[in-house]
């Protein structure tokens, strides 16, 4: 059975426990900044087990010093649903260790 969309009102209160990550409506998303390339790259490697994990995937662009991330759920048409958030929420506990603000 495929999740259900979250409204906008339930997903802005998700992510009021969660800064730095904000809505368009239709996704989640953060950038995270590093101190160096190496560490943003190790994060990558994290996240992209964690998304395993959860059978549940985002999408990732890396820079330099900078991860972004950006979330939805395309079984319902690409929308924000509660397996967004629990990623993003997992994303948040690895950052810190990797140096990430």
């Amino acid at each position: 059975m495929a999740p259900e969309p979250l409204t906008r009102q339930q997903t802005d209160d998700a992510l009021a426990e969660l800064p730095g990550w904000s809505t368009d409506g239709d996704s989640i998303s953060r950038t995270y900044s590093f101190a160096k390339h190496l560490p943003a790259a190790a994060m990558v490697v994290h996240v992209a087990a964690i998304q395993e994990e959860l059978n549940h995937h985002s999408e990732m662009s890396l820079g330099y010093n900078k991860l972004s991330v950006t979330v939805n759920t395309h079984s319902v048409g690409g929308q924000v649903t509660a397996k967004d958030i629990e990623l993003a929420r997992r994303i948040e506990e690895i950052a810190a260790g990797h140096g990430a603000s």
